[in-house]
Parts: C-alpha cells; sequence; structure tokens
C-alpha cells in the first residue's frame, strides 16, 4: 500500500515520544492540584480519580510536560495522534471540550488562544 514518508516519520517519532514516558522513565507531572501518572496512565484532580479515554490521557499529558506554553494544533495531533493531519484539525477541539469537561474540580484550566491553539494555564498564572 502506498504510504507518505512524512507521515510515517511522524507517527514513529510520536511513538518514541510517548515511549519515553513509560516505566522506568515515567515521572509524575503535576501542575496544580492535576496530577497525571504516565506509568500507571492514572490522571488524580485533588485526591479524585478522573476517568479519560486513552487520547485524553495522551493529550493531558501533552498539556502537562509544558504548562503555560501554547500548544498549536498541528502539534498537539502530531504529538497525541502521531501523524501530521492534512485536513481539518477539529478533533483536537472535540478532545479538548471532552477533556475541559472532566476536569472541572482542576485549578489548572485549559484556554484557547484564539487562532493559534490552546495551553494550559496553571493556577495563579
Amino acid at each position: 500500500k502506498p504510504f507518505n514518508p512524512k507521515e510515517l516519520v511522524s507517527r514513529v517519532k510520536a511513538i518514541l515520544r510517548r515511549a519515553s514516558g513509560m516505566p522506568g522513565g515515567g515521572h509524575m507531572l503535576t501542575v496544580g492540584n492535576v496530577h497525571v501518572d504516565p506509568a500507571r496512565h492514572e490522571v488524580r484532580v485533588g485526591e479524585s480519580i478522573v476517568a479519560l479515554r486513552a487520547k485524553e490521557f495522551e493529550l493531558l499529558e501533552a498539556f502537562c510536560r509544558q504548562p503555560g506554553l501554547v500548544l498549536t494544533r498541528d502539534k498537539l495531533l502530531e504529538d497525541v495522534w502521531g501523524f501530521a493531519y492534512p485536513g481539518e484539525t477539529r478533533t483536537v477541539d472535540v478532545h479538548v471540550k471532552q477533556l475541559r469537561d472532566k476536569l472541572t474540580g482542576a485549578d489548572a484550566k485549559i484556554e484557547t488562544v484564539w487562532g493559534v491553539g490552546y495551553k494550559l494555564v496553571p493556577p495563579g498564572s
């Protein structure tokens, strides 16, 4: 089957990036009262465990690895979905909305940066 070499490279990079965050190198990520444990694939807001789907977890992990920095939709597609998506990037918007809905008690908030992307804003910023 024909394939796009750029997409293949993007997918391999994403897999390697995700694999580097797995056990032995899985460090707890904390932004405010949001705690992401990549090794256990677990998210806590305060003391409550939050159930997330796989892509929601990976999306939150991407935000927590770079709190306060704006991540473009294209960057999130590459990091989380593992490819440079040629069409619309609404899938990122939908997943961000679902993630926001599930993180209602979090003091770190996912903000929209209009025309650019999203960022996770730590409390007090």
